[in-house]
């Protein structure tokens, strides 16, 4: 009788645990509510309209809604604080481009986050090219005659940038070298405003994304001199690169990574970078990266890692040698 009682108790007691290891399997489930995408960039923009098209796509994926929370300002550093500070559980992650973990940390003396410490790498996105682009009467066609008329003028030419220590601001500053104490800084709040004043006539030039300038290019309001990268882009293949153009240095690549903060399960990052790999896989997803000067990637986390680990000190170089510096 003992017995019976002792194997009854041991039954219903592995049960209990059974339900119990199924019901907390059921409730830890990821994703089983809404994940938030910081975009730490003006809504517009071009990578924040790459991360409403990744985010429309993760939520098909996901079976849960990917909302992006545009978070703007101090050249990523709010949008980027907040994702530091949130939860480490998979529902609040960040998709920014190379100024947030490379660039950032040797402009400012200090950070309200560590690159390092912080996060965890989900995957590399995107390598992408950056568009110089002039007014639309502007009395040259090419960077050569750019440099040309910058040399004749009898004033500093103005160039535009998305702000202070921006990958645009660091690449004026090495085409400055063509035409020494020629060239002004202007910079921006987004690289929309700065469009606009080349249009305006209150801007001479500014660096921007293929997808920020095409319209207006198209409508015939600006007129695109030359691109950053190794290769042509996607984009515009029309349009010859600084380096075809005679112009060194400015092939150093921009690169948009997605990031988790520190502490995220494993599980979670290894899922949320399979899918973010599978979007940028789709055909019309990879096709509208490429025409906005965006090469897909999708790497594993360690992959980025390298990526960090090599790029970094390259554009802290550059910093260093623009003397670019922000309180």
């Amino acid at each position: 009788m003992m017995r019976r009682v002792m194997a009854f108790l041991a039954a219903a007691g592995m049960a209990v645990t059974l339900a119990a290891g199924h019901a907390w399997g059921q409730l830890t489930v990821y994703p089983n509510k809404p994940i938030r995408l910081v975009s730490p960039f003006n809504p517009g923009g071009a990578i924040d309209v790459l991360n409403r098209l990744i985010a429309e796509r993760l939520s098909a994926r996901l079976g849960q809604q990917v909302i992006v929370d545009a978070r703007p300002g101090a050249n990523t550093i709010i949008g980027t604080e907040i994702v530091a500070r949130a939860p480490a559980d998979g529902y609040t992650f960040l998709i920014t481009t190379n100024s947030t973990h490379t660039n950032n940390p040797a402009l400012y003396k200090s950070l309200p986050y560590d690159p390092v410490k912080d996060f965890t790498a989900v995957s590399l996105v995107s390598l992408g090219s950056v568009l110089f682009v002039v007014a639309k009467d502007a009395p040259y066609n090419d960077i050569n005659g750019f440099i040309a008329w910058a040399k004749a003028l009898g004033r500093p030419v103005s160039y535009g940038s998305w702000g202070i220590g921006s990958s645009g601001h660091l690449y004026g500053t090495l085409l400055e070298k063509t035409v020494p104490g020629r060239l002004s800084h202007v910079p921006y709040k987004g690289e929309v405003p700065a469009i606009g004043d080349v249009h305006g006539g209150n801007l001479d030039s500014t660096f921007c994304s293929p997808v920020g300038a095409k319209a207006q290019i198209a409508a015939g309001r600006i007129k695109p001199l030359a691109m950053t990268g190794a290769q042509r882009s996607a984009a515009m293949p029309e349009l010859a690169t600084f380096k075809e153009q005679g112009i060194d240095g400015l092939d150093l690549t921009l690169f948009v990574a997605a990031y988790v903060p520190a502490g995220t399960p494993p599980d979670i990052v290894a899922r949320l970078q399979r899918e973010i790999k599978a979007v940028i896989a789709e055909p019309e997803v990879r096709q509208k990266m490429l025409d906005q000067g965006q090469t897909p990637v999708g790497s594993t986390s360690e992959e980025l890692q390298a990526v960090l680990a090599r790029e970094s000190p390259k554009w802290a170089e550059l910093i260093r040698l623009s003397g670019a510096k922000v309180e």
